[in-house]
């Protein structure tokens, strides 16, 4: 009898959420401050949104300036089609660059740190590595364009191996902004990015490598077939967090390193939005810009999400 009355009983959805806020409200109380930021920095200001199927002008302010529809992205698409598809080439160019080179970098690095038995020597190792991302962007592209210049270390090098005649204008020629780009990167990135994957790495039960090395697997094997699968759902979730940035490039980098003679290469959409934007006071063309963007990335990321969900069964929803 009493087991059909508690059957019978099922606390509703409302119900259960009360519970579970009086248990937790610890957890809850902690987690207000983070809701508050991303509530009034994120998405309180996405109202202003707006203004790209506006004609903006700060004296009528957002909600009196006359509404166009899309006009803007007409002008976008259609007008600027020359930039358009430069600044779209040169995004995604840069981005398949870094994915292709600089996402491997850090998993490469934590598997090689990962095999290091010197606690010593790979403390030492991880330090150094982490260094180059505390250092701030300006002056990263400071030290390139000392190190890259035309009497630059680089090309001083170069010059004493025989291996150039003339020294090359890295920082002029738009054939070398990719390659310093996401080479620079990958160097800046490389230790700060493997302590996710060492993390992983750590968890992965040991007796899976005594297993391993029972039958006879070496250390390479070990790592190929016990390291790889045991981090690889790590893998794919960095993956698909870094196509969500696909069409996003750091502005401040790219805007430190561009000129108009790298344009060709090295013009983003962030730069062609900050020129037009606010260089030139065209608001309402760079929200419009900017949404179309963010549109993307996001149609990106749910793309991805499902290819990944099929292909390993990890997804980040």
């Amino acid at each position: 009898m009493e087991k059909t009355a508690a059957k019978a009983y099922q606390p509703n959805r409302w119900q259960e959420l009360k519970k579970d806020l009086i248990r937790n409200k610890s957890l809850y109380i902690m987690l207000i401050p983070v809701v508050a930021y991303y509530f009034i920095f994120h998405y309180i200001p996405m109202y202003g949104l707006q203004i790209a199927f506006k004609d903006f002008t700060p004296a009528k302010g957002i909600w009196g300036s006359p509404w166009v529809g899309l006009e803007k992205f007409k002008e976008f698409f259609v007008y600027d089609s020359f930039y358009v598809w430069r600044i779209i080439r040169n995004t995604i160019l840069i981005n398949v660059y870094d994915l292709i080179f600089g996402f491997p970098a850090p998993i490469i690095f934590a598997l090689l740190l990962n095999e290091i038995k010197n606690s010593i020597y790979k403390r030492t190792l991880q330090t150094v590595s982490y260094m180059p991302h505390f250092i701030s962007t300006v002056v990263i592209v400071g030290m390139i364009m000392d190190f890259f210049a035309r009497d630059g270390l680089i090309n001083q090098i170069l010059k004493s191996l025989g291996i150039l005649s003339e020294p090359i204008s890295f920082m002029t020629e738009p054939g070398w902004f990719r390659p310093l780009y996401v080479g620079s990167g990958i160097w800046q990135n490389l230790g700060w990015g493997s302590i996710v994957y060492l993390a992983a790495i750590s968890n992965i039960d040991p007796q899976l490598y005594e297993a391993a090395l029972i039958d006879g697997a070496g250390r390479f094997r070990q790592a190929l077939y016990v390291t790889i699968p045991g981090i690889l759902p790590t893998i794919v979730i960095m993956f698909l967090l870094r196509v969500g940035h696909m069409m996003n490039v750091g502005f401040e980098k790219v805007f430190l390193m561009y000129n108009p003679l790298t344009y060709e290469t090295a013009d983003v959409i962030s730069t062609y939005v900050y020129r037009k934007g606010l260089l030139e006071m065209d608001y309402s063309y760079g929200a419009a810009v900017g949404l179309f963007n963010s549109v993307i990335n996001f149609l990106l990321v749910i793309f991805s999400n499902k290819i990944a969900k099929k292909l390993t069964e990890t997804s980040l929803w």
